[in-house]
């Protein structure tokens, strides 16, 4: 059987297995990104809890991923629990980076000229230093969404929902019939997926960070 006549011939599971993809890494993501934005937030302004936060989201980082899922299996069981919490656990690391960066590089006299025409500091961080920071913050974003996507293939280790279960099974019973077409149906969506993902997140660049144009016209005699 070749790949399409596979992907044909369940269809109806593949779409299913790749919305369930979808859906959950969307909602990681957007966890890790409350989460992380909010260290980030919260430690900015200190150089050592600053220091502390992304050195913290980097040692979860390092734990090989099954080794991280294995370990969520005791207190978690299988299923859509364990993969979650690895998946988001994974994305906080460029989430809380790039935000404690791009807060940090924001103009120190920008903040001042906030807070001396009457703004809180709230105020401030809200209208001033988050936007200028955005761009930043949206990489770190786009960076963890893609991490999240391969992360959540490795998830079907403990049962977790996706396109994973596609990649395991075949590789569960390599050189039996349709094992290599199962397993390249899976790796095939992920990366598609991922394609669609990362386009969504320049678009939303686009949408949300102020395009700077040059003055244009000059002095007329």
């Amino acid at each position: 059987m070749s790949l399409w006549e596979y992907v044909e011939d369940r269809w109806d599971l593949i779409v299913f297995e790749t919305l369930q993809h979808a859906s959950m890494v969307a909602q990681c993501v957007l966890v890790a990104a409350v989460l992380g934005v909010l260290i980030g937030v919260a430690t900015y302004r200190r150089a050592r809890p600053s220091a502390f936060a992304i050195a913290a989201a980097g040692v979860l980082f390092t734990v090989p991923s099954l080794a991280m899922l294995g370990l969520l299996i005791p207190p978690l069981g299988l299923g859509v629990a364990p993969a979650v919490t690895a998946i988001v656990l994974y994305a906080l690391l460029p989430i809380v980076r790039n935000t404690v960066v791009g807060l940090q590089g924001v103009d120190p006299l920008l903040v001042d000229a906030a807070r001396g025409i009457g703004m809180s500091r709230r105020r401030s961080l809200a209208r001033v230093e988050l936007p200028l920071a955005w761009p930043v913050i949206l990489t770190g974003i786009r960076v963890a969404t893609q991490l999240a996507m391969g992360i959540g293939a490795v998830a079907a280790f403990v049962s977790g929902p996706g396109l994973g279960e596609q990649i395991f099974s075949g590789l569960a019973r390599l050189g039996g019939a349709n094992a290599v077409n199962a397993t390249l149906t899976g790796t095939i969506g992920v990366a598609i997926l991922a394609l669609i993902f990362d386009g969504v997140f320049v678009l939303i660049g686009r949408l949300t960070t102020p395009s700077r144009r040059p003055a244009t016209g000059g002095a007329r005699g």
